[in-house]
């Protein structure tokens, strides 16, 4: 089913995710649900946080149009290791339309559980690293925006704010 994505400025973004305790079939629904609402955006990833849905869970596809589905799982994640810099234009499910220059770390370890529930860890770099570090950020409450300069970020406040009046008022 797709789900409604939050857009800022509404205020549940700002919510930090609770520990999944257990892989549940509700978890599992989530999880699907999740999915074809990322992919139907279209977007690279989805925390449950953008869902209003204020869980530790994140998934991320960075295959190309053309390649096989890469579906990745990431339930109650820690960046255990950040290293280097890299800045990547960044587009955000909650933010429509904005796109801003954002300064991560190069390359990131990552430990979660995936959809069975096991635990794995992860190394990534590239566009699979920035996009663990950007969902990871959704689940502590951390938006695109706070990356931002203070002139870019008045911008893009007064941007969402007008549009979430305007989809209001329709």
């Amino acid at each position: 089913m797709i789900r409604t994505i939050l857009h800022y400025p509404d205020k549940r973004l700002r919510e930090r995710g609770e520990r999944v305790e257990a892989i549940t079939p509700e978890i599992q629904q989530l999880i699907d649900d999740m999915a074809e609402t990322m992919y139907a955006a279209p977007g690279v990833g989805l925390a449950a946080t953008q869902i209003g849905e204020a869980l530790q869970l994140f998934i991320v596809d960075i295959a190309d149009e053309n390649e096989p589905s890469d579906l990745r799982v990431f339930i109650n994640p820690e960046i255990l290791e950040r290293e280097g810099d890299i800045t990547w234009q960044e587009g955000c499910l909650s933010f429509p339309g904005v796109q801003e220059e954002v300064e991560r770390a190069a390359h990131v370890r990552v430990r979660a559980q995936g959809r069975d529930g096991k635990s794995f860890e992860l190394e990534a770099e590239g566009l699979l690293a920035v996009a663990i570090q950007h969902e990871y950020d959704h689940l502590q409450g951390v938006l695109m925006i706070d990356h931002m300069g203070p002139l870019k970020k008045r911008l893009t406040h007064r941007k969402m704010v007008k549009r979430a009046e305007e989809q209001a008022s329709t």
